[in-house]
């Protein structure tokens, strides 16, 4: 589906944030340059009649992210975790995106379960209850087992939502393609490949059978883990477009007045948000990638509760290390190690100068650590480094783009609970246990002793492997293919896409 025909999707973008008001007031949250903001809408205020309307008793940007399809709807969440980028009023506007959409019919949810598990609805559950929460994907409904009694939450996907998701995502490829070819400086972020690596994640999270394996993997990782439960899934009660769990009794991680009424205390629970995800992806490489408001609750024990495991992120061992060593950096303030880090690992071309790198790294890390602690921000501190890198030729590094984006998100919702957090100060021992334990002698020693299994498990092959590989680089090298034509790039579509692909620039980049 890539091609031409998405101008009119991307065009129809830009209409509808002008049509609805949303355009002016996303530019006014992110203070986007005058110059930036007239272009904008000089270029999407001759189609704001294409616009969709959407509904009127919303604000403006939820109601033109909600009427533009769930993909932009997942760009909507993300703004809710950050008032400290978008104002506290847009976030507050923006969290009706998290759980509080329109819900198709209860009749069609449960005529999904009965396709699904093959037996009507009254023969499973008692109680079965009108959506409790409708999301972007799914929308979930509370019920009791029949037999046992016990409470349970049953997620539904929408229907045709695999669709929509698809027609949403073709548009982005599009943009990203235009994008690529309109800026030669873009190309070193590698926007095709930003959006490849989102969809395979959207599109995993839109079969429930591997949103259930991935919340019975990550209930055995974080077993062990004080102040911090999830919810069981029931497998025999699950499919593809029907994933059932024990319910979660809590209050709602985004309202502050029914937590501190709970007496809990909100600046404990900011810490332990932050330092459970940085556990999660340090220690485990795996980690719920979707950590908003909407998807977070407090048990009346304190425990704090997540679900929705539709979004998760994996980082093997080696980018874990990398990843820790340059947090580690940052928070000793030792720019040359940074630096250091970045030339090993590969992510800084090496005939670029180190020296020059780590002075760079200074200015990023200084400004934040002379600030008060309400104001050092990840988020921050990971904008000031793209400056940085793009500059000394760093490319993107996708397999790190879920994991950049989720700490962002993560921060918004500590930030949430305790304004006054110091990330740093957090961050600290969670960093510090894992560079201990994975970067000392003991974690040497360990790796060396896995080196050696794998060599011993190959051996016999070695001189085999080592004679092909000789062979291979002494073979003259393929002629080269021919340049694939940009069908989809025709010059006349030039000034359409740029109308939308101007439109989404800020999506794409937060995506």
């Amino acid at each position: 589906m890539r091609g031409p025909h998405n101008i009119i999707r991307l065009i129809r973008t830009g209409a509808t944030l002008e049509r609805t008001g949303a355009m002016a007031v996303i530019m006014d949250a992110l203070e986007a340059p005058p110059l930036v903001r007239g272009t904008l809408r000089c270029l999407a205020w001759p189609f704001k009649w294409l616009g969709a309307k959407g509904n009127p008793a919303m604000p403006p940007a939820p109601r033109a992210l909600t009427a533009l399809g769930p993909a932009y709807i997942k760009f909507g969440q993300i703004l809710s975790t950050r008032p400290d980028l978008v104002g506290s009023d847009l976030a507050q506007q923006m969290r009706i995106l998290q759980d509080k959409l329109p819900p198709f019919p209860i009749e069609t949810a449960k005529a999904t379960i009965e396709a699904e598990l093959g037996v009507p609805v009254e023969q499973i559950f008692d109680d079965f209850s009108p959506p409790v929460a409708a999301a972007s994907i799914a929308q979930v409904h509370k019920a009791r087992l029949r037999g046992t009694g016990e409470a349970v939450a049953i997620k539904v996907l929408r229907p045709g939502i695999e669709r929509a998701f698809r027609v949403d995502i073709d548009a982005f490829y599009f943009a990203a393609n235009m994008i690529e070819l309109l800026s030669a400086s873009s190309r070193r972020l590698r926007p095709t490949d930003i959006i490849a690596h989102f969809e395979g994640v959207v599109m995993g999270e839109l079969d429930l059978r591997l949103e259930a394996s991935s919340a019975s993997e990550f209930a055995a990782n974080t077993e062990g883990d004080a102040g911090f439960q999830l919810p069981s899934i029931k497998w025999d009660l699950s499919s593809r477009h029907v994933m059932t769990m024990e319910w979660a009794d809590g209050v709602p991680m985004g309202d502050n007045d029914a937590i501190d009424a709970a007496g809990h205390d909100r600046r404990v629970l900011g810490d332990r948000v932050l330092q459970l995800f940085l556990s999660h992806a340090l220690r485990d490489g795996y980690f719920h990638a979707d950590m908003h408001q909407g998807n977070l609750k407090v048990a009346a024990n304190g425990n704090i509760i997540i679900y929705d495991f539709g979004i998760m992120g994996h980082i093997d061992e080696y980018t874990r290390r990398v990843y820790a060593e340059i947090l580690y950096g940052f928070i000793k303030r030792d720019y040359q190690r940074v630096a250091e880090v970045h030339f090993e690992a590969g992510y800084v071309p090496a005939d670029r100068d180190v020296d020059e790198f780590a002075r760079a790294l200074r200015a990023v890390g200084e400004p934040i650590f002379g600030m008060d602690a309400t104001r050092i921000s990840m988020g921050n501190l990971l904008s000031y480094l793209f400056e940085v890198t793009e500059r000394f030729g760093m490319e993107t590094r996708t397999e790190l783009i879920l994991l950049q984006r989720t700490m962002v998100v993560v921060e918004g919702v500590a930030r949430s609970l305790n304004p006054q957090i110091n990330i740093w100060q957090v961050a600290k021992p969670v960093v510090e246990d894992y560079i201990r334990k994975s970067l000392g002698p003991r974690a040497i020693a360990q790796s060396l002793g896995r080196t050696a299994a794998v060599l011993a498990r190959f051996g016999p092959r070695l001189p085999q492997l080592v004679e092909q590989a000789l062979m291979r680089s002494a073979a003259p090298p393929p002629p080269a293919p021919p340049r694939r034509r940009r069908r989809d790039m025709a010059f006349w579509a030039g000034f359409g896409a740029v109308v939308g692909a101007g439109s989404l620039a800020v999506i794409l980049s937060l995506l």
